[in-house]
């Protein structure tokens, strides 16, 4: 998926860049803070097929610009849609599935390089990756209770990371933290203070093991979570196109747009 590959019509919002073994794919819509809209998950999903299909390739490195590695789903493009649970809600849901599958189920190493805001949405990109270094500037938060929805899809990556008393607190409080409680909780790999070198060493350390031994080793680590979007990931996607479709999202979802409480919270 390079830049070339893009029409002039469709902005290009995720950059793919493959030099010395490692595919750096970067979430690259700032002005949206790198929300999950149909056009970034169709990119993103692209690029990790470029990514797989790559002998060179060793290794996959996700990042992203701005201050926000990624916003969750794309509010505006939610609230723009017919209120219908069986329409666009339910593709984009289904859409955002195949992409944290993909993550999971690519044969080489996943790394995402977080140095900004993670919330919903890409708090289960994050899970997704194989490893993950959060920088000082990194903050994490599951925020859909308060929009009036749930982390269906996500909770399929995100889970499995977490104690139960994490995923109980942050599922339903949407509090926010930080990188060093990230790394306590099994979030994330590492917290580390110089990003780009820890993501390098990170780097050099899995250039060490064979093509063969990463993807065979990825499949043990991997399968009760492929598992799992096996058994669940029709049901969660329905249940959050239905949540989406809700009067009560719409309401949670227009508030934040509006910057004011929601009627339940004022």
């Amino acid at each position: 998926m390079s830049e070339t590959s893009q029409t002039s019509q469709t902005p290009v919002l995720v950059r793919y860049e493959a030099a010395g073994g490692v595919a750096t794919l970067t979430l690259d819509s700032p002005a949206n803070r790198n929300a999950l809209s149909s056009t970034l998950v169709a990119q993103l999903h692209a690029g990790l097929r470029e990514a797989a299909a790559d002998p060179g390739v060793r290794v996959v490195v996700l990042g992203h610009t701005g201050n926000t590695f990624c916003a969750g789903a794309d509010l505006s493009e939610a609230t723009s849609e017919p209120v219908d649970p069986e329409g666009p809600v339910a593709g984009r849901a289904r859409a955002l599935a195949g992409l944290l599958r993909a993550i999971v189920e690519l044969p080489k190493p996943v790394i995402a390089a977080v140095d900004g805001h993670v919330r919903a949405g890409g708090m289960g990109l994050v899970a997704a990756c194989d490893l993950a270094v959060a920088g000082e500037a990194a903050t994490f938060a599951l925020t859909e209770a308060r929009l009036g929805v749930a982390p269906s899809i996500i909770s399929l990556t995100v889970l499995p990371r977490l104690t139960s008393r994490a995923a109980s607190r942050y599922f339903l409080t949407g509090e926010k933290f930080d990188a060093a409680q990230a790394e306590a909780l099994g979030l994330v790999t590492l917290a580390a203070a110089d990003l780009p070198a820890a993501v390098a060493e990170l780097v050099a350390v899995l250039r060490q093991g064979s093509p063969q031994g990463l993807a065979e080793s990825k499949k043990l680590v991997t399968a009760p979570v492929l598992a799992a979007f096996d058994a669940q990931a029709d049901a969660l996607a329905s249940a959050s196109a239905r949540l989406f479709a809700s009067d009560e999202a719409r309401e949670g979802m227009t508030a934040f747009l509006q910057r004011r409480p929601p009627t339940w919270a004022e």
